[in-house]
């Protein structure tokens, strides 16, 4: 009997140690096309590589069309007795904004208040990328760092309008201070997007670093949430020599290990996460719970993004209800049981002004084929599952979508230097709550020069 608990025993170690192998194992970088064209018909013999001013104008035969879209609308259907916005975006609470976006809205205002930073477009790979660049002013002994910033969907570069201005000032206790390139990604804001196939986040990571490298940082810090984090995560795995330092409030581990740690996690969750966190991920059935209420928009923008494309496009109305309900929900998903859904977390002319660029751009349909790129290629997947060494750092705000604790990430950021984990805030860090936001990332990439300089002392 003994014998034979023994050979159990030793069978199960061995098992669990041929999986651990095979979970573990780190493919090899695929082979990538590092300036492949994404811009209609074939690649010119001289390509366009001037950087040339921008200003962004609402101007007033968009502003007519879209208020007479709105004044036209038939009226929603009612929210049933007792739902608030269980049920989706609450008509009542809809209509109020619809409202204020048709009579009290201040489009040129806001227009010249996005301005307010130089914005810049140019041609990279074939597309058309929008930026704004913001170069601080500093004193003597001050280094400035370049920190190149990705929002996801289904914003713009506007997400980090209140950021910017904290990143740029100088402040005690530190020696250096940013200078922010924060874009728009492909297909969304003012970037233009493409009609080729492929352009995943993956290849999205390969056109921001080459934008850098036009923009004259060979070496730089990024920032990013959302799919901006995907493509960030890429580009610190394919480039672990020219990124400083990575910054995510999405951090999040693909590895297949990283998986299989999860539900390992579950089954003993004390052993393996912080008491005050566990909610945050077990039991696995409140998870699962949460993603099949709110992931329906993922799973059809990841399989039929053109079919809600058509008919988002012609809708201003139905284009902000479909846009801002996920707003509100990522930004405090307990607040179901109000009208606005997570909503008021947000000042109301920030979210206007993220519905109006995506009006303005009709940018709806390209900017949800993102979502059906990143599961169609297999290259994504490859390097999904390879390490970065690059010094990465964690903020975990408490509405975040997901939650990985550090054990996790650890499977794909190595050199995981700086961790912080919320009781507060959402999925929209920049717009919702930028001065903790850009706190950390001071702190974070104070970590990161000092990981940086002992590396180089090896």
């Amino acid at each position: 009997m003994f014998k034979s608990c023994v050979a159990v025993v030793v069978a199960a170690c061995a098992v669990g140690l041929a999986v651990n192998f095979y979970y573990q194992r780190i493919p090899k970088l695929p082979n990538l096309d590092y300036g492949r064209w994404w811009g209609e018909g074939l690649r010119p013999q001289h390509e366009d590589t001037s950087i040339r001013p921008f200003k962004i104008v609402f101007n007033d035969t968009m502003i007519e069309d879209l208020k007479s879209r709105l004044r036209s609308r038939r009226a929603f259907t009612r929210p049933m007795d007792g739902i608030h916005s269980e049920y989706g975006m609450n008509t009542v609470y809809l209509d109020k904004i619809l409202q204020y976006w048709l009579k009290d809205y201040n489009f040129k205002a806001r227009a010249e208040r996005l301005n307010r930073f130089p914005h810049f477009k140019t041609r990279v790979q074939g597309l058309d990328i929008h930026y704004i660049r913001v170069k601080p002013e500093v004193t003597s002994g001050v280094k400035v760092l370049p920190l190149l910033m990705m929002h996801g969907w289904p914003s713009s570069s506007k997400e980090f309008d209140m950021a910017i201005p904290l990143l740029t000032k100088q402040r005690k206790g530190y020696d250096f201070v940013f200078e922010v390139i924060a874009v728009d990604l492909p297909g969304f804001g003012y970037s233009e997007g493409t009609n080729k196939p492929g352009l995943n986040p993956l290849q999205i990571a390969i056109i921001m670093k080459n934008l850098m490298t036009r923009l004259g940082h060979q070496r730089f810090y990024v920032q990013a949430g959302d799919w901006g984090s995907q493509a960030a995560t890429h580009m610190a795995t394919i480039y672990q020599d020219d990124i400083l330092g990575f910054h995510t409030n999405m951090p999040f581990s693909s590895r297949q290990i990283s998986t299989i740690k999860y539900f390992i996690g579950s089954v003993f969750p004390s052993l393996f996460v912080k008491d005050q966190h566990i909610h945050r991920l077990y039991p696995i059935r409140d998870l699962f719970t949460y993603l099949m209420r709110e992931s329906g928009y993922f799973h059809l923008q990841a399989t039929k993004p053109d079919t809600i494309g058509a008919a988002l496009t012609d809708t201003p109305s139905g284009m902000a209800a479909y846009m801002l309900e996920k707003i509100g929900i990522c930004s405090n998903r307990n607040q179901l049981n109000t009208a606005h859904g997570g909503l008021e977390n947000i000042a109301v002319d920030d979210l206007l002004d993220t519905v109006t660029i995506m009006w303005d751009n009709e940018s709806i349909t390209r900017s949800m084929r993102l979502y059906a790129e990143a599961f169609a290629w297999p290259e994504v997947f490859v390097v999904h599952d390879i390490p970065t060494r690059v010094p990465t750092a964690a903020m975990n705000f408490l509405h975040e979508v997901v939650y990985q604790p550090d054990w996790i990430l650890r499977d794909k950021f190595v050199n995981l230097v700086h961790s912080t984990t919320l009781d507060f805030g959402g999925h929209f860090a920049a717009m919702h709550t930028p001065k903790e936001l850009v706190d950390d990332i001071f702190a974070s990439v104070a970590v990161f020069n000092e990981f940086n300089a002992d590396r180089s002392r090896i």
